[in-house]
């Protein structure tokens, strides 16, 4: 093993003979970190160092399923999963256990090394972390120049991207195409856009560096089965996290970088836009929102990676002075040893330990090696709350104290009081997200070596309660962002086989556990929903699951047997549900019109045929006398005016008005043979199916016969009469007292049946009063042609043929 104390010059010249040293650069979807595991795990033991807790969480699960939970460890700020012998090693880049012996080490991200607030980690890890056999560095190509200057025979290996990443200019965020990523650069902005994306387009997931690694997962997976189409996240994307993404949109150009907001440089927005696309399939990157359209060279340098090389990193003095406080705080800014390594500004552990220095009572405390070391340690915890910078120093300054107790553990009731105040899973996801931050630091805490006593038990307080809260966050990630309904129809729409929908005794369709609709028959009615997009959703997945089911709806109904189908109305009926309908046609042709959504021209025709059978059968077996009359009507046989009156009785539905009727007896009885009945009014063919006749769209296109379907007769200029009204009429006439050429009724004889205006239509007249007897006198009424001799028609005037206007006359 090299001696990590010795200068990087010293020191590369011993590792030269002693092991590889390797760095593999590239740009975003090349293919690093997947190398290194490989790599990592062709050796016995091994470490990687990554930039972030939710990636190393990442990496270990990939590890685990190939080398299993027992041979592989995670270890980051805020938890450690360690079995008795690991012989892999998965961790933070500040976490990194330096002092276990591997064959072999990574660090991935390592062009942060120039970072201004990580830097220094980083470049401590490129200085001194070595595995034992091999070390490999991933990171930028713009970190090349900087290593060939610190590590000149060291070697580097260039990698391509797999795919091409294009620029596709600006786009609404109502227009962004699916599987997009829009990165925002504040938490703000981040549920802003979510909002948006949730009311325009069903949802979105969210995921932000502060989330812990369940929600953050949780959320992931969202995105990656399809449950929605968009993801908004913060810059942390660009650190390695793995997804499906199409298109990454940036939502700003701009960053606050803790001191200042300021321009992305091409290098931080090219590893952002380098999540676009995965392996060989290209992806493409642009502006929406407020953020400005970008310039043509920083669009030139991210399609073509070309970026200005680091030329430093950020360094600060890994040999720490323990033998004073004063000693301490000099050692931390002492001079770097290389002019390419620049001094860091001050961290958040220096600035603590600046402030915790002024309390007289902390250095008088601090005064030898063992408490300075303690002192620092506390200093290094991370402020994940980020309330102030008071509060932060006061939980540190604590943390002190309580160490320096003379059994040196943090009390016990104090760590259990702070996690039952933060154990309530009711709140909005701005308060979940609080609780989770003062979880996190609870569990630094309950992960740092001796600072707990029984640490195992607090460390796993602290994960279930993280869990838990983490689930309650994703609810409320949700609640918030995503449409349930929506989101469900979607992950069936991109589902590779459409899963199969529940159908209800009430036609009611369940579709991943939402209500899409109602079958009715051939057809679907979808339910409605609340925004564009959910209607869109529900239109294309509830229909895709449902087409198969209409169509074995479709090919049963061309077997149906017939008693399941009846008529009500024009409707046919198919198991109660209106499936097609009888259209303006003849009584024993009729045409059918199927009412169906599916689109299957064999199956649509075989089941209309089966209904017009249907139809067909019905009329003949129901509709016997008018079927009869038409085959009358068709009988040259007969006289033509029993013909004539056959016929007006098929067209008009079985009823025909009376007039003029000259038929002679011969005739009359050839009608009564065929089953028609006559009084003085109207020739009716009786016993026909009111149903059955109501069913035949003839009666929508034929007034006389709509109005025979509703037991109606048109009577010269008088509305539509009831024939039961006619019948009693008839009656009432036909008990009346005859006397010269009319017939004398008593005086109630015609009370609530008639009045004057019908009689006058159906051709009668009055023919005065007559008494024939003491108190029995009588209206009479006479037919109109008895009471109203024709005229002689006037011979015509004499015409002089050769008149120029006889031709006029003639007409």
């Amino acid at each position: 093993m090299p001696d990590l104390s010795h200068p990087p010059s010293d020191l590369f010249a011993r590792e030269e003979r002693d092991h590889r040293l390797v760095a593999v650069l590239g740009p975003t979807n090349t293919g690093k970190t997947h190398y290194a595991l490989e790599r990592m795990m062709a050796h016995g033991t091994g470490m990687i160092g990554l930039p972030l807790r939710l990636l190393a969480r990442e990496i270990y699960d990939r590890v685990v399923k190939e080398k299993g939970v027992n041979a592989v460890a995670l270890i980051t700020g805020e938890e450690k999963i360690i079995p008795r012998l690991p012989a892999y090693f998965i961790c933070t880049v500040e976490a990194m256990p330096l002092e276990r012996r591997v064959d072999f080490l990574a660090v991935d991200e390592i062009q942060l090394c120039a970072d201004t607030e990580r830097g220094h980690v980083f470049t401590d890890r490129l200085l001194h972390a070595r595995g034992y056999q091999e070390t490999l560095f991933m990171g930028a190509r713009t970190f090349a120049p900087l290593f060939k200057s610190l590590f000149p025979h060291a070697e580097i290996l260039f990698r391509e991207r797999l795919s091409q990443l294009k620029y596709a200019g600006p786009k609404k965020l109502t227009r962004l195409p699916p599987r997009t990523a829009i990165v925002a650069f504040s938490t703000e902005q981040v549920y802003a856009i979510a909002e948006l994306i949730r009311r325009q387009r069903g949802g979105a997931a969210v995921v932000m560096g502060s989330l812990s690694p369940k929600t953050r997962n949780a959320q992931v997976d969202l995105f990656q089965r399809g449950e929605v189409d968009f993801l908004v996240a913060t810059d942390a994307i660009g650190m390695g996290l793995n997804m499906d993404i199409d298109h990454v949109a940036f939502a700003g150009l701009s960053k606050f970088d803790g001191k200042r907001t300021r321009p992305l440089t091409a290098q931080e927005a090219a590893q952002i836009a380098g999540r676009a696309g995965r392996f060989k399939k290209e992806g493409t990157f642009g502006a929406t929102g407020d953020a400005p359209e970008m310039d043509e060279d920083l669009v030139e340098a991210i399609e073509n990676h070309r970026f200005l090389s680091l030329t430093a990193a950020q360094w600060r003095n890994h040999k720490l002075d323990f033998t004073s406080l004063d000693h301490l705080l000099k050692s931390l800014t002492a001079p770097s040893p290389l002019p390419a390594l620049h001094l860091a500004k001050e961290a958040l552990d220096e600035k603590a330990l600046r402030h915790l220095a002024q309390d007289e009572d902390i250095a008088l405390k601090a005064r030898n090696p063992v408490s300075l070391r303690i002192l620092w340690e506390v200093c290094q915890l991370p402020d994940f709350r980020k309330v102030s910078l008071d509060e932060h120093l006061k939980m540190v300054s604590f943390l002190f104290w309580s160490r320096m107790r003379p059994d040196g553990f943090v009390p016990a009731d104090w760590f259990d009081e702070q996690l039952s105040h933060l154990d309530r899973l009711e709140g909005d996801i701005d308060t979940l997200s609080g609780r989770l931050s003062g979880v996190r630091t609870l569990s630094y805490i309950a992960n740092r070596t001796n600072w707990l006593k029984n640490a195992d038990h607090w460390r796993g307080a602290t994960r279930d309660l993280e869990a838990r809260l983490s689930d309650k966050l994703h609810e409320a990630l949700m609640k918030r962002f995503v449409d349930q309904r929506t989101s469900a129809l979607l992950k069936a729409l991109n589902a590779f086989e459409t899963p199969k929908p529940e159908v209800t005794a009430t036609g009611e369709v369940i579709l991943e556990g939402h209500t899409v609709g109602q079958l009715r028959g051939l057809n679907f009615v979808q339910s409605s929903g609340e925004t564009l997009v959910e209607d869109k959703a529900l239109r294309q997945a509830a229909y895709r699951a449902v087409t198969p089911i209409l169509k074995d709806r479709l090919n049963e109904l061309s077997q149906a047997p017939t008693k399941t189908l009846r008529l009500r109305g024009p409707d046919i009926l198919w198991h109660g549900a209106v499936i097609g309908h009888i259209e303006p046609s003849d009584y024993f042709n009729p045409k059918v019109r199927l009412d169906c959504q599916v689109d299957h021209p064999a199956l649509q025709q075989r089941a209309g045929k089966r209904l017009a059978d249907f139809v067909q059968q019905l009329a003949l077996q129901q509709l016997k006398p008018l079927h009869r009359v038409y085959q009358a009507s068709r009988d040259e046989n007969l006289p033509a005016a029993v013909r004539a009156v056959a016929y007006q009785l098929y067209e008009n539905g079985g009823i025909v008005l009376r007039k003029d009727d000259r038929l002679t007896p011969e005739e009359r009885k050839a009608l009564r043979d065929m089953g028609v009945q006559a009084n003085r009014f109207v020739w009716t063919l009786p016993r026909l199916p009111h149903n059955v006749m109501q069913a035949f769209g003839g009666a929508r296109d034929h007034p006389q016969r709509a109005l025979s379907l509703k037991g109606l007769v048109a009577v010269a200029d008088h509305k539509p009469v009831k024939l039961k009204t006619l019948a009693a009429i008839d009656k009432a006439l036909s008990e009346g007292q005859f006397h010269k050429g009319a017939v004398y009724l008593k005086p109630d004889a015609l009370k609530d049946i008639a009045n004057d205006r019908l009689m006058l239509a159906l051709g009668f007249a009055k023919a005065g009063t007559h008494s024939f007897g003491e108190g029995d006198a009588r209206t009479g009424w006479r037919t109109k042609s008895a009471a109203t001799p024709k005229k002689a028609r006037p011979e015509p005037e004499y015409i002089n043929p050769y008149s120029p206007f006889a031709v006029l006359r003639a007409k």
